[in-house]
């Protein structure tokens, strides 16, 4: 390709809303541009890499016996109604009608309509396994679009979904995913970690996310350097030790304006580990106070998945609900007394921790010595707490450190969720009718661009791993208008082609500052500058990683690049 024909408008300043490296280059490189909030176009430059790593999806795919298909991003809302998603699965979701008054949704997902598009057509246990995958753009109503195509309304993903006879197979099928996505982001160039997954409003027995890694990232991963444990902080566990004591007499203890653990814990010289901590909320319009420990915090992603509720359907009460239902301001709630109807839910570990102190529901007040069992009573929950770095790993393999991270990818053990509730069923080998049993998997296509570039850039622009990079190549004619400069560039450009690599000829009548800031900018490994050493075969060769510029004739500068290019891509 000609960068003279070439659609390439970069920008020489940062975009104003740019608060990431990948939203900055990709924005001034010419790959994005922004149509609305959170509605971003690809161009010429950006299409390329998307169309590279959805190559790569391809052929992992393929090479683990997943098949090809594509749904309508268009989804009737009756399928959603039968699976009990259309009205749980929140505000996210794009909905709209026809001239008709049909109710329909832009897909944020496809469970339902992949159920729904083999439910008729798959009918005996000898059609199975059967793994088919999509690459579609999905739709979602961000409240807080942000970091450009990272976090964005519409984006671009591949999902897949396995259909197997039993959850032997299940595991088969899941293990084959597994093993496409490392192959899948090896070949990307990522780095990454699998961690344990939050099944959300997925649902299903057990899941993994593919984060990869970047100080950016909204996610926060916990790890072990001595094991392979490692999950996101929405499902990781930790080690408590628990002091076994003799229970103390209940005391009522002033603690006028004292409302938060901090106050309390100085006031009173108590420990905040020794405090229950009120989270004060309503789910699903229902009052709900939750009890944790004084100095952890409390983990809404375990809270929704043992709720069984969607996010959206859960709030914090307000000063005056508070006090209906505790008799006291906020900042004094507690387990005892409770004035009102109100389910209460505490974590495990405070059903081990003796002489805690609690609010007294009464303004000004607050109890020491508090036992459960008793001197209250709720719902016990097994594991309602968030996970930090410093803590001991829940199997005790070491002590969790933090990284941040974006998630590339997902894979997901559905189970018979979708198939029951969509009646898609199958016959046995006895001729008796039983639910497929299913699995989701998801690679953000867009996203994986986005994340590349927050581990591949440095202050000039990015530096595009050769597997996904849009160019391969990049040979700069300093001066087109001087014949020896041009005749050589154009041999070398067409050479480079007859040996299939993917080169870019910056023909451009610019200044050669404009050509070098461009061709830093927008990252291609490769690079052959022909200059005033044209008429003697002499050209410049770099990489873009290196910046090192190397005096070279013509024929081993294309010979280090047909050479470096093929290693690249050989993926031993």
């Amino acid at each position: 390709m000609r960068l003279s024909k070439y659609y390439m408008p970069t920008l020489r300043e940062d975009p104003v809303d740019a608060e990431t490296a990948s939203h900055k280059y990709l924005t001034r490189g010419a790959f994005i541009r922004k149509q609305a909030s959170g509605v971003y176009s690809f161009l010429p430059l950006g299409k390329k890499v998307i169309n590279k790593i959805e190559a790569i999806v391809r052929e992992s795919m393929e090479n683990h016996d997943s098949i090809e298909v594509s749904t309508s991003i268009l989804q009737a809302k009756e399928i959603w109604e039968t699976s009990g998603r259309w009205e749980t699965f929140g505000p996210e979701m794009f909905k709209l009608e026809d001239r008709h008054n049909r109710q329909y949704c832009l897909g944020p997902t496809a469970e339902e309509a992949f159920t729904d598009l083999i439910k008729n057509e798959l009918n005996s246990y000898k059609q199975l396994p059967l793994n088919i995958y999509q690459i579609v753009d999905k739709f979602r109503d961000e409240k807080r679009p942000r970091f450009g195509i990272n976090r964005s309304r519409d984006f671009l993903m591949k999902d897949a979904y396995s259909f197997d006879a039993s959850y032997e197979g299940l595991e088969l099928s899941y293990q084959k995913m597994w093993d496409a996505y490392v192959e899948a982001f090896d070949k990307m160039g990522l780095e990454y970690k699998i961690v344990e997954g939050d099944s959300g409003s997925m649902g299903g027995r057990k899941s993994h996310e593919f984060i990869a890694l970047s100080e950016t990232g909204e996610g926060v991963i916990l790890y072990t350097d001595s094991s392979d444990y490692a999950a996101t902080d929405e499902k990781a566990r930790f080690k408590q030790e628990f002091v076994d004591e003799a229970e103390k007499e209940l005391e009522l203890v002033e603690t006028v304006g004292k409302t938060t653990i901090e106050e309390v814990s100085s006031y009173l010289s108590e420990d905040p580990k020794h405090f229950a901590k009120a989270v004060d909320l309503k789910v699903k319009g229902e009052p709900m106070i939750v009890f944790v420990p004084g100095d952890r915090e409390l983990n809404m992603a375990k809270l929704i998945s043992y709720l069984q509720v969607p996010e959206h359907e859960v709030e914090m009460l307000d000063d005056e609900e508070i006090e209906k239902i505790t008799g006291a301001k906020a900042g004094f709630t507690g387990p005892i007394d409770l004035k009102g109807e109100v389910r209460v839910l505490v974590d495990e570990s405070l059903t081990k921790i003796k002489n805690l102190v609690v609010g007294a529901n009464k303004t000004n007040y607050h109890y020491k010595n508090a036992n459960f069992g008793r001197d209250f009573k709720g719902e016990v929950v097994e594991d309602l707490l968030t996970a930090k770095e410093g803590d001991m790993a829940y199997d005790g393999s070491g002590i969790l450190k933090a990284a941040r991270g974006i998630e590339v990818g997902n894979i997901f053990q559905l189970g018979t969720k979708y198939s029951e509730s969509l009646e898609a069923y199958f016959l046995d080998e006895n001729g008796k009718q039983q639910p497929f049993i299913m699995g989701s998997y998801g690679i953000g296509i867009s996203r994986s661009v986005s994340a590349i570039v927050e581990q591949y850039h440095d202050d000039k622009g990015i530096l595009w791993p050769t597997s996904v990079a849009p160019f391969e190549a990049i040979v700069t004619i300093i001066n087109p208008n001087k014949e020896d400069q041009k005749e050589l560039g154009e041999e070398i450009y067409n050479k480079l082609k007859e040996e299939r690599i993917d080169v870019l000829l910056d023909d451009r009548k610019e200044r050669a500052g404009v050509k070098f800031n461009d061709r830093d900018l927008i990252g291609i490994p490769y690079r052959i500058t022909v200059g005033k050493d044209a008429s003697d075969e002499i050209v410049e060769y770099s990489t873009r990683r290196e910046m090192e510029n190397e005096k070279i004739t013509v024929d081993t500068a294309i010979e280090k690049i047909i050479s470096s290019v093929k290693k690249d891509l050989s993926f031993n």
